[in-house]
């Protein structure tokens, strides 16, 4: 496939590992009952991509490494920059020199999320900075410019190795979202950072639509979904995304997704339904 890739800059931009952040007392889940839950933010030891994201006595968890910086600019740079698949590298602390890399971009709390192997984060601490080599934004599918290419690096969009025939981008994905699932976080004025969710207050449409068992990590592909300038219902076209963020309780709330292609028309990107379709099987297999 071709793409303006040989004219992307990679830029370095950085932050520290995140406390866990809570709004204190219960929350009111959808049926509900109300809880008292661990949430977004610190180190999760014991859940990274390719883990089901459906079932955790949890909140908005982010799998692996959550990174913020407080100055809210500096912090909007991280994330509009980062992109999924770009190496991440602990640069102090005991963790320094270990390797992983983003898994996605978490709206509202505005959480950069990687991966780093279990070694690694036994020796990580709140505050270590990790520095993300950041390469994607601006990347373009050469022939195909109705097609938006948003929070995806190049070696992602490799190995996802989209197919091209009669005109269509044919994309592995693991399942489709259909619009009304769609929830918190739509209508934001830009896709390029953070992430949007998908309702899981009804169990008979995530059991219809084969969303039971959705693992953090996953490829998606959302039915009348347009991303390229904000997030909106839009007949026709179909968005790209990855499963950054666990389950919810709260209505409205669900599994985060993190746009990487979008296009207003759904004949020029088609799903094509893979079980592997994960960043874990991407990124993480011998």
């Amino acid at each position: 496939m071709k793409t303006n890739k040989e004219h992307l800059v990679e830029i370095s931009v950085q932050a520290k590992i995140h406390a866990p952040t809570s709004r204190g007392g219960y929350r009111i889940s959808n049926n509900g009952i109300p809880r008292v839950l661990p949430g977004v933010g610190g180190i999760v030891y014991n859940y990274q991509i390719g883990d089901c994201c459906m079932k955790l006595a949890g909140d908005h968890i982010e799998p692996g490494v959550s990174l913020r910086n407080e100055d809210v600019q500096e912090n909007q740079g991280v994330m509009n920059d980062a992109c999924v698949g770009n190496r991440a590298i602990v640069v102090d602390g005991d963790a320094k020199g270990a390797e992983g890399f983003v898994t996605g971009k978490h709206g509202g709390i505005e959480h950069t999320i990687c991966y780093f192997p279990s070694e690694a984060l036994d020796k990580m601490k709140i505050g270590d900075q990790v520095l993300i080599r950041a390469k994607g934004l601006g990347l373009e599918l050469t022939d195909y410019p109705d097609i938006a290419c948003l929070s995806l690096s190049p070696e992602l969009l490799e190995k996802l190795a989209p197919e091209e025939k009669d005109g269509q981008v044919i994309v592995p994905c693991v399942a489709e979202i259909p619009p009304y699932l769609m929830g918190s976080g739509i209508g934001s004025a830009s896709a390029y950072t953070g992430d949007y969710d998908i309702m899981t207050g009804d169990l008979d449409a995530l059991k219809k639509h084969g969303l039971e068992n959705l693992r953090f990590g996953d490829i998606v592909l959302l039915i009348d979904c347009d991303n390229r300038y904000g997030r909106q219902y839009k007949k026709g076209a179909r968005t790209l995304g990855v499963v950054v963020h666990s389950n919810c309780i709260i209505s409205g709330h669900g599994p985060g997704v993190t746009a990487l292609l979008s296009c207003s028309e759904g004949e020029r990107l088609v799903g094509r339904h893979d079980p592997d379709a994960n960043l874990a099987h991407y990124f993480l297999k011998d």
